[in-house]
């Protein structure tokens, strides 16, 4: 049987519709105007009861949530320790914009996914990556490390699947490959944007079929690696291009991690100041620096760091090696050294835009005008290939490349 008659009442909480709140009876016409505040009064109750609840619900999630970092940064803590107490590679700094790295990082590490981490030269991006180790299951395993900017095409080929005898001129013996070396492990691809389309297509394999063959060799073998890759290249404009595959793109970058530059977390060049006066002065001078005064710390402060943790650690042992053991001084610093005697150096001669009538009759050497051109960057640059590269136009790896054909490594 139906309830013939009914009192509904809007039930708000901060200007909200909540919901209603009915009154039923089977009696014909109970109820009043007069009966609508007293109603009213049990709905405000209601509303009560759902905002009190709602609090603590609230509550309950920001404690949970304090809960999960807390448990989190205790687990960046833990790894920290152990990567200092095993060798070079523990991460200093306790700005926010670090943390928050670190923080990924240790999330990321429990899993087997493949991670892509960003940001520009010099970050710390193998620091990152042997965290990551750090906190998998694979963390007994070996962690192997490969530089794909720093070889040729054949030889990042070789060295990264390896080889069987006689697969080339020289292979004497068979060689196995750096995936096979990290097996149980993890394998870290530095400058991943630098390989060529080629080594590119077998790498993509690897990930997605779990399986590779040595160079010259029929057998396939499981690559039972987890592979972290790092670039300092927009990988993004590199597809657009075409010189980065789209599909190995998104095999990469199933977890991606951006480290920011050490000139965005200003907090960290001090910690970090500190830990390389500590780690390099024994290892440079036989015993730890007196120190640094507040002037060179002012300096510090001030510089860009263009070539971010790198650039600051490579600061510190130039001034340790100048300071003999004393107090590290303004004078101790390598801009202001170069600012003081340096002049400027020759630019490189840009090759000339000559049109197809201005040749000479007995032609052009354009082999003999390339390497000129390289020999006159590296020369510019003090052999920072880094810096060469970009004056001429290329990658590194294209630059390791012209000076091996040239004789020029």
């Amino acid at each position: 049987m139906g309830y013939p008659s009914w009192l509904r009442l809007t039930v708000r909480l901060r200007g909200n519709v909540l919901g209603f709140l009915n009154f039923l009876s089977r009696a014909a016409d109970p109820y009043r105007e007069a009966d609508v505040p007293a109603g009213r009064r049990i709905a405000d109750l209601v509303a009560l009861a759902f905002a009190h609840e709602r609090l603590a619900e609230e509550e309950r999630q920001r404690v949970a949530a304090q809960e999960r970092a807390a448990r989190l940064d205790a687990r960046v803590a833990s790894l920290t320790a152990e990567l200092e107490a095993a060798g070079p590679h523990a991460p200093v700094g306790s700005s926010k914009q670090w943390r928050d790295v670190l923080g990924q990082a240790a999330k990321v590490a429990g899993a087997e996914t493949t991670v892509l981490l960003t940001g520009e030269s010099g970050t710390g991006k193998e620091v990152v990556a042997h965290l990551i180790h750090r906190g998998s299951r694979r963390a007994e395993g070996p962690f192997v490390a490969l530089n794909c900017a720093a070889l040729p095409e054949a030889l990042l080929e070789s060295e990264l699947f390896g080889y069987e005898k006689g697969a080339f001129t020289g292979a004497v013996s068979a060689r196995a490959g750096r995936l096979e070396q990290a097996g149980g492990g993890t394998l870290f691809l530095d400058e991943v944007g630098e390989m060529s389309p080629a080594v590119q297509a077998k790498l993509l394999r690897v990930l997605q079929e779990r399986e590779f063959q040595r160079l010259g060799g029929t057998r396939t073998l499981k690559a039972d690696v987890r592979v972290i890759a790092a670039t300092n290249r927009d990988l993004q404009a590199a597809m657009t291009r075409g010189a980065f595959r789209e599909d190995l793109y998104y095999r990469l970058h199933v977890f991606a991690i951006h480290l920011p530059p050490l000139r965005e977390r200003q907090e960290d060049i001090l910690p970090l100041l500190e830990h390389f006066v500590e780690e390099l002065g024994p290892v440079v001078i036989g015993r730890p620096a007196a120190g640094i005064s507040r002037e060179a710390r002012a300096h510090l402060l001030a510089h860009a760091w263009p070539g971010n943790v790198r650039e600051l650690r490579n600061a510190v042992e130039r001034a340790l090696i100048l300071c003999e053991g004393g107090l590290i001084n303004p004078e101790h610093l390598p801009w202001h050294a170069e600012s003081a005697t340096s002049a400027p150096l020759p630019a490189v001669p840009a090759a000339p835009q000559a049109a197809v009538g201005d040749f000479p009759a007995h032609g052009v050497d354009l082999e003999a005008m390339e390497r000129t051109l390289i020999e006159g960057a590296l020369k510019q640059t003090g052999r920072n290939k880094s810096k060469a590269a970009k004056l001429l136009g290329l990658s590194r790896g294209k630059l390791y490349t012209r000076m091996e054909r040239f004789g020029l490594s």
